[in-house]
């Protein structure tokens, strides 16, 4: 069905499917506990195929195991609208656990998943009630552990002892460019061993007995298993199998008519006799065990009543309506003169979130200290005790952000998790990942400008938080003070289908007063600070993050000087642009054509703000080593300089 699907679509990858077909129907039809009618299950073993290229094998074991996508799903692979994407992407109704296709993400997704099972069942199991107790299962080739991220992820799984993790290597010794001895011909048994894994050695990946015992070996360890599987690409084409002609293009109607003759397969496409379907349905045998631990989770709440409501409304993703201590926080804040980073603003919020929020799982990549996620009440998960709330990831930021995805993916838990803006490169393409899939983690990046000083270009962001904004559907929120810190950490919290990333300093800054309006005007990602009683102010200055002072300073000094200047602060571009036009338009009229920008990023990514008549002080190029006021003033973001730009705007 996978080469016939390919062969239709006249594109995809049938090599993959063929060669670990044997391997997929011993595992889902034999070990792993799901249930087709209810994909949601909060309890069914989770699979992921990391190798997202061989999508088309997913699509074959989700409809012929009961899932509900049609053969004229299948039939429609990688067309437009179809639910058989090239590459697997997450829908849970259909049984598509995440979204697969950059190599080695799939993996790391996995290693987040067992990661939310184990912490999850060291929380909630009790006695001899295991109401979380299932395996995470992945399929994997070399290009993902060519990855280097799959080393990243696997080394942290070692490391925390993640026992019900298993996956399966199709280890064919082909990718797309040929025979990959000549650029990847390390032992990779050994490397998982020195991870820490339980590795099954020279399993052959066509012999189902073999494939059977090494699953059963592998689900009685208290490591993460890798099984290598010895397996033929394009296993049943005479002419094709093991070789790259197989791995990313359709077979060919003469090929795929010789590897019907080879295998003995007498039907025409996409034909499966009855007898053949009913022995793959796993619904009845699915139900079957989704009524067994139901009854096992009533017994549970009988006598954990109350853990028993948290678990499923943690699995179920409500969030608590009821966030006293943040929102008592947020009152107390207008009128706070506190002078602090908003890196600490961001810890100040997290000691109250954590009284209205028991679900949130944090973490850091080796920067925890510098970038403020660790709180009053975090307790570290450790190789020997998975009953915490912190994870400290080491120096893996791109693992990080994959395993977050992972651990929203499997549910019941909001991760976080920190490092500095300027490694936010390395975690891209999971922090797209996660806009794509829609998941609600919430990264913490600090050291957000030339504000970090001393370290250099190096560390100094400064095309980042544009190019952050680049991505759709990630809210990017780079607060003034402690009190848009906490207002993003309330918002970032809500939206559960919302990644977001919050851009923090490293340097002091000072707290603005506010009214209750413009407090609550906050949550719309941009407001007027000073001067909205003015509808024609001589100009308006829009400004982010630390450069807000630089505008209120400005607004002050000119306004003795008989100017009308309206700050609009700026904290989330993209949830102010989703606001009414008749909002935007009282905030920054269309037709006002005096507008100064300021923020200490890329001034490129501003000119659509200020217009052609209008002015931009932000970076032109990269920073330097230097304190951090004698970079600001270096680089034009002084009151002085803002002012003299400012007039020279206004007098034009």
């Amino acid at each position: 069905m996978s080469a016939d699907a390919v062969q239709e679509a006249k594109s995809g990858h049938p090599g993959m499917p063929m060669g670990m077909a044997d391997i997929a129907e011993v595992l889902w039809n034999d070990h792993m506990k799901h249930n087709p009618s209810n994909p949601k299950w909060v309890d069914r073993d989770r699979f992921v195929l990391s190798n997202g290229h061989g999508s088309m094998l997913l699509y074959s074991l989700l409809h012929l195991t009961g899932y509900p996508l049609s053969i004229e799903d299948i039939k429609k692979f990688r067309q437009f609208g179809s639910h058989t994407a090239g590459h697997p992407e997450l829908d849970l109704e259909l049984g598509i656990e995440t979204t697969t296709g950059p190599l080695g993400q799939g993996i790391t997704n996995a290693v987040g998943m067992a990661l939310a099972e184990s912490i999850l069942a060291s929380k909630f199991n009790k006695g001899d009630h295991s109401i979380v107790d299932h395996f995470t299962y992945v399929f994997l080739g070399d290009g993902c552990l060519m990855e280097g991220i799959s080393h990243e992820a696997c080394s942290l799984a070692g490391t925390l002892n993640l026992g019900k993790l298993i996956c399966i290597y199709d280890d064919n010794g082909i990718s797309i460019d040929g025979e990959v001895d000549d650029w990847f011909d390390e032992d990779v048994c050994t490397r998982f061993k020195s991870y820490g894994w339980h590795v099954i050695e020279d399993v052959d990946g066509h012999d189902a007995d073999a494939i059977s015992k090494a699953i059963t070996e592998a689900k009685a360890s208290d490591k993460p298993s890798l099984i290598d599987c010895k397996t033929v690409i394009g296993f049943g084409s005479p002419n094709k199998a093991g070789t790259a002609d197989t791995h990313g293009a359709p077979l060919g109607d003469e090929e795929i008519a010789n590897v019907r003759e080879s295998l003995g397969w007498e039907h025409d496409r996409f034909e499966i006799p009855s007898e053949i379907k009913n022995a793959w349905d796993c619904k009845e045998k699915g139900q079957s065990a989704e009524n067994d631990w139901n009854e096992r989770f009533e017994q549970y709440k009988s006598e954990n009543p109350e853990l028993a409501d948290e678990f499923l409304a943690s699995m179920e993703g409500k969030i608590s309506n009821d966030m006293a201590h943040l929102d008592a926080l947020i009152d107390e804040l207008r009128e706070d003169a506190n002078v602090v980073a908003t890196r600490k603003s961001s810890l100040v919020a997290l000691n109250a979130l954590k009284e209205d929020q028991s679900n949130m799982i944090g973490g850091s990549a080796d920067l925890t200290g510098s970038v403020c996620t660790y709180h009053d009440a975090s307790k570290p998960i450790t190789k020997d005790d998975h009953d915490g709330n912190y994870i400290f990831y080491g120096v893996r930021e791109f693992g990080m952000s994959a395993i977050m995805n992972g651990i929203a993916l499997h549910g019941g838990l909001i991760p976080y998790a920190g490092t500095f803006l300027t490694f936010s490169d390395y975690s891209r393409n999971a922090i797209r990942m996660a806009a794509m899939m829609e998941l609600g983690v919430i990264h913490v990046l600090t050291h957000d400008s030339i504000g970090l000083g001393e370290d250099g270009p190096t560390h100094q962001p400064i095309e980042h938080v544009p190019s952050l904004r680049l991505i759709p559907g990630l809210d990017v929120w780079r607060p003034c003070d402690t009190l848009e810190t906490a207002v993003a950490w309330k918002i970032a919290t809500q939206k559960r289908k919302t990644p977001s990333a919050l851009i923090l300093t490293r340097q002091s800054l000072p707290q603005h007063n506010r009214s209750k309006e413009m407090t609550d005007n906050i949550q719309k990602g941009g407001y007027i600070l000073i001067g909205g009683e003015d509808t024609q102010p001589d100009a308006i200055i829009i400004a982010t993050g630390s450069e807000v002072q630089y505008a209120v300073n400005a607004s002050n000094a000119l306004q003795s000087e008989g100017y009308s200047i309206r700050v609009v602060s700026m904290p989330c571009v993209e949830i102010f642009e989703q606001q009414s036009d008749e909002y935007k338009e009282s905030v920054i009229p269309h037709d006002h054509e005096k507008i100064m920008v300021i923020e200490a990023s890329m001034a490129s990514a501003w000119r659509g703000y200020a217009g052609r008549k209008g002015v931009v002080i932000g970076m032109e190029g990269f920073g330097a080593s230097a304190p951090a006021p004698e970079l600001f003033k270096h680089f034009g973001f002084s009151d002085e300089n803002v002012i003299e730009k400012l007039k020279a705007m206004i007098n034009r």
